[in-house]
């Protein structure tokens, strides 16, 4: 937070919600469906499917899915066949395609991360090992919350325009499979030299306020690109939070992404933030959004929180 520059769009509402989680367990009977296109999806389907079942979880189905463009079907015909809960497996990229067909449905979701930088999982306090992650799935607790939402468009985690769509579009494909978080970490330095800032509008009517800016972050968790950018955000507040590296140098982001991936004191020093239910973004010139890793829309952006509209399994411990 930077003072002044903190625009409260909205009442705050963390207080009122924070900590309050559901305790009931997660489902007995599920459908497993896995992205074997995401970075450890393929290697480990068989492991997963078989290390849940010996954790008591009946699978009715179990999906490995090659072909990303049979995702998010796959998922909504689990749904829609009522499946009491499904488990996702794969990277922020497949957590995006198909958060949007839990909301308004009974069905809950569960995670297994096996992407890359696995944002929403470190939100959730969601071990990133297969073994934690089963653990958390066949004896977590169920908890209600917040998606964000760009343009009509769900996402769980974070959303970003400026370099990280640049970064996500772009990088090669064996590069992040094989590499990791240090492919996409070599890939965004070669970004940063192709880069420029622009311009950046918050807000509408009188209370419009612009900005010179190198990046701007949508939250509705804690992380992007695996790195911790929020310490105390709840996922249940009802608020969304946008997050801008202001300035024209460049040089300024790399250095807001090196405080903040080795967690030092002086990383809220380059970003300004605002808060609210509702948030207006603009940008000249118009720049694409990523949300959860995927590109999918471009400013203007209208920016709000759906407040507890997904059930999902969380750690029986979690305090987010």
């Amino acid at each position: 937070m930077t003072g002044d520059a903190e625009v409260e769009v909205a009442p705050r509402s963390s207080e009122r919600h924070r900590g309050d989680v559901e305790q009931v367990p997660s489902p007995r009977e599920a459908v497993l469906v896995v992205n074997a296109h995401s970075r450890r999806g393929e290697k480990l389907f068989q492991a997963a499917r078989d290390k849940l079942v010996a954790a008591g979880v009946t699978l009715t189905e179990a999906h490995a899915v090659h072909d990303p463009d049979d995702l998010v079907p796959t998922v909504r015909s689990a749904i829609v066949g009522g499946a009491p809960m499904v488990i996702v497996g794969g990277g922020d990229g497949s957590l995006s395609s198909t958060i949007d067909e839990f909301v308004g449905r009974k069905s809950v979701f569960a995670l297994l991360p096996l992407g890359t930088a696995n944002s929403f999982a470190r939100t959730l306090a969601i071990p990133l090992d297969l073994d934690g992650a089963v653990r958390t799935i066949a004896s977590g607790k169920i908890r209600r919350l917040d998606l964000g939402v760009i343009n009509g468009d769900y996402f769980a985690n974070a959303a970003a325009l400026g370099l990280s769509p640049l970064i996500g579009e772009t990088v090669p494909h064996r590069l992040k499979r094989y590499l990791g978080r240090i492919g996409y970490l070599l890939w965004a330095i070669w970004c940063l030299t192709h880069f420029r800032p622009f311009r950046l509008y918050v807000g509408e009517g009188d209370d419009r306020q612009s900005f010179w800016a190198s990046e701007v972050r949508v939250f509705n968790g804690r992380f992007h690109g695996g790195v911790e950018m929020l310490e105390n955000e709840a996922l249940d507040d009802g608020e969304i939070v946008v997050q801008a590296v202001t300035g024209r140098s460049v040089s300024r982001l790399g250095w807001d992404w090196l405080l903040r991936f080795f967690k030092l004191s002086r990383r809220a020093q380059a970003v300004q933030e605002f808060r609210g239910s509702r948030i207006l973004l603009d940008t000249k010139p118009h720049l694409k959004i990523s949300i959860d890793g995927e590109v999918v829309t471009k400013t203007p952006a209208v920016i709000e929180s759906a407040h507890r509209v997904i059930s999902v399994v969380v750690p029986g411990s979690s305090d987010m």
